[in-house]
């Protein structure tokens, strides 16, 4: 038998000592968001009859999602990195900003401090022999339209087993394996070499892959490849391409896959350079340009302040 007792005033008035709001002392805002939450919990609570035991069964995947350091993996999981996103679509909006290149999500996998390099950086170490070796260029553009001289292109990918560097499980990659910082030229441009990333999935039997397939759902990332561009005077761009011709481009556990970021391959035999880089083999080639916005009354509004690991 269910019972509503969610509208009761002792409810309410409980609701609220809950989240502090009898009380002056603590921080509203974070006061607010607090009763909002529990609101939201004790309804759902009431009108789902969930029992003790679906609560307690909830509490300990929570604790083991927390010791398995997973809360970045289920949050674009369930969706909420790309609600986000669409947030700040609406806002751009709203401020009648077009940005040709679209955002997408940024994933719980990078790291700062990466190498700099100004034009050219070969990403890979060449230990990973199973890649196909990929060569990637393109120019930044500024709110203008112009080249960007001097702007800067964070780049970071897996390699073929799905690994990335400082988070691979295995030990086998170095520091910064698949991760560089380049500066672009005087004419805007940037480029690299490294070798074409696979998808790869949640870790098997992990608290995030349980959720996913108790809502029917599977884990998997197709290949892709993740970037912070920004420039002076501009917001920086947080996004990711996904690798054309990759099964999984439109059934992305993480719903990072947006129109306009799945650029075309280009397949090469070797022999002459591209882009006055010398591959000397069969490669894979993408061009793609990234178009910056211009700063919100000289503030960059789209910039997320969250805790990242640093080497």
């Amino acid at each position: 038998m269910n019972v509503n007792i969610f509208d009761r005033p002792q409810v309410q008035e409980f609701l609220k000592t809950v989240s502090g709001l009898d009380k002056p002392e603590g921080d509203p805002r974070i006061k607010a968001i607090i009763h909002r939450f529990m609101t939201d919990l004790f309804k759902a609570i009431d009108e789902l009859d969930i029992t003790p035991d679906e609560y307690w069964a909830g509490i300990a995947w929570i604790n083991a999602l927390g010791t398995a350091g997973q809360a970045g993996l289920i949050s674009p999981g369930l969706g909420l990195d790309h609600f986000l996103d669409l947030r700040l679509d609406a806002k751009d909006a709203a401020l009648g900003i077009d940005g040709e290149t679209p955002r997408t999500i940024e994933g719980p996998l990078y790291v700062a401090g990466a190498p700099v390099v100004h034009g050219h950086a070969r990403l890979d170490d060449g230990r990973d022999t199973n890649g196909t070796p990929l060569l990637m260029h393109g120019t930044v553009h500024g709110a203008d339209g112009k080249p960007l001289p001097g702007a800067v292109v964070e780049v970071w990918h897996c390699d073929t087993r799905g690994f990335y560097s400082h988070f691979d499980p295995t030990g086998v990659q170095g520091p910064f394996n698949m991760r560089r910082t380049l500066i672009a030229d005087e004419a805007g441009h940037y480029s690299f070499r490294s070798i074409v990333p696979k998808g790869y999935g949640v870790p098997p039997g992990s608290p995030t892959e349980q959720l996913l397939f108790a809502l029917g759902r599977h884990g998997q990332r197709p290949a892709h490849i993740h970037f912070f561009v920004s420039g002076d005077g501009h917001r920086k761009l947080t996004t990711q391409i996904n690798i054309a011709g990759d099964p999984l481009v439109n059934d992305d556990f993480a719903f990072a896959t947006r129109n306009g970021l799945v650029p075309e391959i280009k397949q090469h035999t070797g022999g002459s350079p591209v882009n006055g880089v010398e591959m000397g083999e069969a490669f894979d080639e993408i061009l793609f340009d990234f178009h910056l916005t211009e700063l919100v009354n000289g503030e960059d509004n789209q910039a997320v302040q969250r805790a990242r690991v640093a080497a």
